[in-house]
């Protein structure tokens, strides 16, 4: 009797449920595996695939000086070299740890094993599938706030006693600030590639498959140890300042003050828990503004793990969900922001193409507000932001852009659709500064488009957005517009589509 562990490419950690399984045991034999069919199942950001596939040789080596006996395989597919590998161990029994993505889960369940095929239960987030579901019975709404008190008081995280420290829960208000002049902000750590990151590097250039963005410079770290350092930078250099301008955009400004942790916790080469420690213990330790270090935590114990709570909670076919029946095709300017001349589109479009990174504001009011107020279709966009962004997954991307970024689950998730004019998007950066339209102008030849592709979502909504109470307010503005305005905004809105 063999057992053989499965290590996938996003749960790479020694205390990982699947390896956890066998550490009592003779140290099981280990596989991981680089599938090229998979890597091509939508056009990745070229350093998302560096990232995943650096890591997963990273860690392979890391298991090995940990005593394991591992194989490592670079194929067409996951089956071929699975089932060499189970007939050459003669493995009875494989175990892989939970996926996190449905897409994978379904994929493994339907590969033909010559052995007994064991899911151990996945520890990469603080609550289990089952303990969301307990959580969400019975509740009229799942607002994230509540899900989130609920997580502080569970993990004992900035509280005293059973009060939030400093007396409330949410300190979000005091991290609104509109960017100022001459903001100073700190320098992120990146790394140079090594010898096996290179060698990644090297043949993604080679290979002729179809990819986004930018290979190179590639900055990311790709170990444990270098997430380490990048979460001790985080905490040292950037969390104490983090807060009031988290929501800001400036040009040329790739990373602001934002921890750069996603993409590590994402693969698993950081852990929830020992992220939101760190930030609680420089709080404490160094009298950091509560604001900021209350602000971080909320990202990753409150919508971190409220995402992936829904994504296992919702119904299978929530990925095709389109409450206001949104058909418009994805812009080619997504795929190459030198076809736009919407400064504030270029920037951010730009930056994800050299480095697979936009900060939550950036992906939410410029990208995802875009996509709503002009119809695009939700689908064609989460697929461009599974494609583009390095800490992209299928968990992460079903909630936050179907449901926040877009509202196609109808009110799931967020209480409002997160839609917005021009003037967001020129109060919170300096883009509208250097672009051709105006931030000012509904109509005219240089009408911005994030304002007469508002206004006409909100008139073509009206009777859908009547129902949500958060936008009577706005829509009361939308009746008292003179009908020629409204006209005129309506027909530059069918004029862009029609020349885009």
């Amino acid at each position: 009797m063999t057992t053989g562990i499965w290590v996938l490419g996003d749960q790479l950690w020694m205390e990982q449920a699947a390896l956890q399984s066998c550490v009592e045991e003779e140290r099981s034999p280990v596989i991981l595996i680089e599938s090229r069919n998979w890597a091509q199942q939508r056009p990745y950001h070229q350093q998302k695939l560096v990232l995943v596939w650096s890591a997963m040789r990273h860690f392979a080596e890391e298991l090995r000086q940990a005593g394991w006996s591992v194989t490592y395989e670079s194929a067409d597919d996951f089956a071929t070299p699975l089932n060499q590998w189970v007939k050459a161990n003669g493995i009875t029994e494989l175990r892989v740890m939970m996926p996190s993505d449905r897409p994978f889960l379904h994929l493994i369940q339907s590969l033909e094993l010559s052995c007994k095929l064991t899911f151990i239960p996945n520890n990469r987030f603080l609550w289990t599938k089952e303990e969301f579901r307990k959580w969400a019975k019975g509740r009229k709404n799942l607002l994230m706030e509540f899900f989130y008190r609920e997580g502080r008081k569970r993990f004992q995280v900035l509280m005293e006693g059973s009060q939030p420290t400093g007396g409330e829960w949410n300190f979000d208000k005091q991290n609104r600030k509109p960017p100022k002049s001459k903001l100073k902000t700190p320098t992120p750590l990146w790394f140079e590639p090594d010898d096996i990151t290179q060698a990644v590097i090297d043949w993604i250039k080679s290979e002729k498959i179809s990819t986004y963005g930018n290979v190179e410079p590639f900055r990311w770290g790709v170990t444990r140890q270098q997430a380490l350092q990048v979460l001790e930078v985080f905490t040292q250099e950037r969390l104490p300042t983090f807060g009031p301008y988290q929501d800001a955009m400036v040009t040329g400004e790739e990373t602001m003050w934002h921890a750069l942790l996603s993409p590590y916790l994402n693969l698993g080469l950081l852990q929830p828990l020992e992220v939101i420690r760190a930030a609680e213990r420089a709080f404490y330790q160094h009298d950091l503004d509560l604001n900021s270090a209350e602000g971080f935590i909320r990202q990753v114990l409150g919508w971190r793990e409220y995402m992936h709570g829904l994504y296992t909670y919702v119904e299978d076919d929530y990925p095709q969900r389109n409450w206001f029946n949104h058909t418009q095709s994805l812009p080619e300017f997504f795929w190459d922001a030198d076809k736009t001349d919407m400064n504030c589109l270029h920037q951010t479009l730009k930056q994800v193409e050299n480095l697979g990174y936009a900060h939550h504001i950036q992906r939410l009011m410029v990208l995802s507000n875009f996509s709503l107020i002009a119809g695009l279709s939700p689908q064609e966009v989460e697929n461009w932001f599974h494609s583009a962004f390095i800490d992209a997954y299928d968990w992460v991307m079903q909630t936050n852009v179907i449901g926040m970024g877009l509202f196609a689950d109808g009110g799931i998730l967020a209480s409002k659709p997160y839609a917005a004019s021009a003037n967001y998007i020129n109060k919170m950066s300096d883009y509208c500064k250097g672009c051709v339209y105006k931030a000012g102008d509904r109509t005219g030849e240089k009408a911005c488009p994030f304002n007469f592709f508002y206004w006409d979502f909100l008139a073509r909504h009206r009777d859908k957005l009547n129902s949500q109470g958060r936008m009577n307010f706005i829509l009361a503005n939308l009746n008292k517009m003179p009908a020629a305005e409204l006209q005129a905004i309506r027909e530059k809105a069918a004029e862009w589509h029609q020349t885009h």
